[in-house]
């Protein structure tokens, strides 16, 4: 497992779940690898060692590292290892406005987004997405960090020209009032949805990230939205993934697909064992010739 922090607590389950299961699990602190790029003979190192004779890598690769990250888990794409998540999988989610690209694509619902360089259109760009209240978020932004809530036409105005004026990036959406502060987090392992739950934010706050005082409950999603969910983790390309949905009067609306998601909040919630779950996959679809190579890029 590629992850900087062994006392995580869904790294450590993740070690529990796979020693359980009969296997060895060894955690190896991403940012102490480097790599030997020889045609072909690729290597990865770690404290003079040379890592080999893995069956498999599980990517718990930050947000804060991720080029890094994805170059060593690359690394050991080329060597033909399998890989949970692809590098390419990953990178795609961590891209917010490429992600809602590709969702849009492949006719997810979504909500209303923009995306303008010059402040010039500000006025444009907030009648695109239906008037305020907007939501804008930080193209680097994670865990509810760089999401800003412009309540009225003038602060969203103001919110936008001073991200701007500073050559930040953001995406403007449209708010899903009727979603009440809440969303629904979707755990996806292949081809199902093995627990959801929904995720209500703190008294006065429109984000509902619990690690910022929110709380969450155990929820029955409807067909549609495990349509919905199932139909993003394939549009990027993960094979474990937290689906971000929101309620909206036109049905299921994707947040995000996230490529390491947390689960300490959902195993508590739910009660389902999903790092059992997704040791069990990895049992299932590891084995020589079954590698991500064909997915590097």
């Amino acid at each position: 497992m590629l992850a900087r922090n062994p006392e995580l607590y869904s790294h450590k389950r993740l070690l529990e779940a796979a020693e359980a299961r009969g296997h060895s699990l060894r955690i190896v602190n991403t940012l102490h690898c480097y790599m030997n790029i020889t045609s072909g003979h690729p290597e990865v190192l770690y404290d003079g060692e040379v890592l080999s004779g893995f069956d498999a890598i599980i990517p718990r690769i930050g947000a804060s590292i991720t080029f890094y990250g994805l170059a060593v888990l690359r690394q050991f794409e080329m060597m033909g290892v399998y890989v949970l998540n692809s590098s390419l999988a990953i990178n795609m989610s961590r891209d917010k406005l490429r992600s809602l690209q590709l969702m849009a694509r492949d006719g997810l619902g979504l909500p209303v987004t923009a995306f303008a360089h010059d402040a010039k259109v500000t006025e444009q760009v907030l009648e695109a997405v239906g008037g305020a209240p907007v939501v804008i978020k930080l193209l680097e932004g994670t865990q509810g960090i760089g999401v800003v809530l412009g309540e009225t036409h003038k602060s969203a105005m103001s919110i936008i020209e001073a991200f701007r004026g500073a050559n930040v990036n953001i995406l403007v959406q449209e708010f899903i009032e009727e979603a009440g502060a809440s969303d629904i987090r979707a755990f996806v392992i292949g081809d199902q949805v093995v627990a959801a739950m929904k995720r209500t934010g703190a008294k006065g706050d429109f984000r509902s990230n619990v690690h910022r005082g929110g709380s969450t409950e155990n929820i029955e999603l409807t067909e549609a939205e495990v349509d919905t969910a199932l139909r993003a983790a394939k549009s990027m390309g993960l094979n474990v993934s937290g689906v971000d949905l929101m309620r909206s009067k036109r049905g299921p609306v994707v947040v995000e697909a996230n490529s390491s998601p947390g689960l300490e909040g959902i195993e508590t919630t739910t009660g389902v064992d999903i790092a059992g779950k997704i040791i069990e996959y990895i049992e299932k679809h590891a084995g020589i010739g079954n590698t991500s190579k064909g997915e590097v890029r």
